[in-house]
């Protein structure tokens, strides 16, 4: 299979007030057209970052890549320039972020948000800009999409602005779509709605999607692949149901310990948890970057970083795993 979007051992660096970190430290993935990647861990292991070195909005500076490929059907977008960066955008691919009201202009309505994104990339009129937006907005799933298409986002749900993120994102049918955690503060129910346009789409358009988020059920409902990552790495990368039933490495254990399990009409049992938080990456030493909060901890996992090669079922970073204590 082609992969469509290859991320090829990126590393992004940040220059703060303890000097230069690294936030993605040498991270690998692939996506294919049709396919859904799940990427999946807590708040500050990188997931985000990864979108927007995808983007080309990393901040530079402070940011900046310091090494990896990031290739988009063969073409390394590392080098592109910025103006090819912008044809790109939105066009190739595009990105649905985490909070539609700090990405939504609150002074133009949604419509002519719209419009203005088919007007970037196709040779159309703002008339016939503004019809697509409506069509878009009622192919969302959107009600009297006439009438809303004149709406302010502040006069909308939050299920319903996120479904203009979409249709902006879609708006192109771009190869890429990005969903940065897609159903953030939104009730289960439109959580669910959400997911099911996103299938659909891809399914009429064929569009690789790259889903990222924390809830591991989103990745048991949406994900083809997951990549689990941890304080700027992949520690982790399989089929969904690989990752599901087999989880080698024990913070993806973790993470698939904490899905509610129902049982008889009531919660099964206790909800595990992860103790601990995700180190500042100013303070990561040379050692696996999880040790601290790993009930498997040895000598080893505080000098020597593991590396991300397969066991059992896949591939895991994990000395505990590669050592067959667990």
């Amino acid at each position: 299979m082609t992969h469509l979007l290859q991320i090829e051992d990126l590393r992004v660096t940040f220059n703060t007030r303890y000097g230069e970190v690294t936030a993605l430290d040498g991270i690998s993935m692939q996506v294919s057209e049709g396919e859904t990647l799940g990427v999946v861990g807590e708040s500050g292991c990188g997931k985000s970052i990864t979108a927007l070195s995808v983007m080309g909005l990393i901040p530079s500076p402070p940011g900046r890549i310091a090494g990896g490929a990031i290739r988009l059907n063969g073409e390394d977008l590392t080098k592109a320039s910025e103006a090819r960066m912008r044809e790109l955008r939105g066009a190739e691919m595009a990105m649905i972020f985490q909070e539609p009201m700090t990405s939504l202009n609150p002074v133009f309505t949604v419509g002519d948000q719209i419009a203005e994104a088919i007007m970037l990339h196709q040779n159309v009129s703002r008339d016939q800009a503004f019809r697509d937006a409506i069509a878009l907005l009622d192919r969302v799933g959107i009600p009297s999409p006439d009438a809303r298409a004149r709406d302010y986002p502040h006069q909308l749900s939050g299920g319903m602005r996120q479904r203009v993120m979409i249709a902006m994102a879609v708006s192109c049918r771009p190869k890429v779509l990005i969903a940065d955690e897609p159903t953030t503060a939104l009730d289960v129910t439109v959580q669910a709605q959400i997911f099911d346009l996103l299938n659909e789409i891809q399914r009429d358009f064929g569009s690789a999607i790259i889903l990222i988020t924390h809830d591991m059920g989103a990745i048991s409902e949406m994900a083809d692949r997951v990549a689990v990552m941890y304080a700027g790495r992949v520690i982790e990368e399989a089929r969904a149901d690989d990752v599901l039933d087999f989880p080698q490495h024990p913070y993806a254990r973790g993470l698939i310990s904490c899905i509610p399990a129902l049982g008889k009409g009531e919660m099964a049992e206790t909800l595990a948890e992860i103790p601990g938080v995700v180190p500042p990456l100013h303070l990561l030493g040379s050692g696996c970057a999880f040790a601290d909060r790993c009930s498997h901890r040895q000598g080893r996992c505080d000098s020597e970083q593991p590396r991300l090669i397969a066991h059992g079922h896949h591939p895991a970073a994990c000395h505990a795993v590669e050592e067959g204590r667990i």
